[in-house]
């Protein structure tokens, strides 16, 4: 009996401990509404308009940048839609294309919908700022991994947009992308 007791403390403190863990996770994310009333406002749908060029990198979770790129997107509204073609450049050569629709849901909220993305995104911008989570689906050696994005977008007041994307698996960050976006025409720098 107290080898079924001490198994059921040791089961009770391991689901503390994850209740525990996925509590602060929880919390460790500010809330888009913290950004209210800041400036210059982000709106998606205004800003992407167009051609818009982003410089970007990709970081593992010890901070070593594993690939580097650069993006060139081309944004339309039609219906209240806003589409944004998106056409990657990494610095080994590689290209790749994804297709965003966005459907605005209400003041400021957004569903987003791509091929390689499992189900649908929600977005929500408040002042300079947006935020998008997401299901990306990301072939790795033959088999296509599932990883739970947190995007979020900052508005700057010289009008480029910085953005740091925590790509996670199981709770856990596995890697962090930054991007650095500017309306074009651009300054060169491929």
């Amino acid at each position: 009996m107290s080898m079924i007791r001490s198994r059921l403390r040791s089961l009770g403190l391991i689901t503390l401990l994850a209740s525990s863990a996925s509590l602060l996770m929880a919390c460790s994310s500010p809330s888009i509404d913290t950004y209210a009333g800041s400036g210059p406002e982000l709106r998606i749908d205004e800003y992407f308009l167009g051609h818009t060029r982003g410089w970007g990198m990709v970081q593992d979770r010890s901070g070593e940048v594993t690939r580097r790129f650069v993006v060139d997107l081309q944004g339309t509204k039609q219906d209240g839609r806003l589409t944004l073609d998106e056409n990657f450049r990494y610095s080994d050569g590689e290209t790749q294309h994804r297709q965003w629709t966005f459907v605005p849901t209400g003041d400021r909220q957004w569903r987003g919908t791509a091929a390689d993305v499992t189900g649908e995104a929600t977005a929500a911008s408040n002042g300079h700022a947006f935020r998008m989570q997401y299901v990306l689906q990301v072939p790795i050696d033959g088999s296509v991994w599932e990883f739970n994005m947190d995007d979020w977008m900052y508005l700057q007041p010289d009008g480029r947009v910085l953005n740091r994307t925590s790509m996670r698996k199981l709770g856990i960050e596995l890697a962090t992308i930054t991007l650095a976006f500017q309306r074009c025409p651009c300054e060169s720098g491929r």
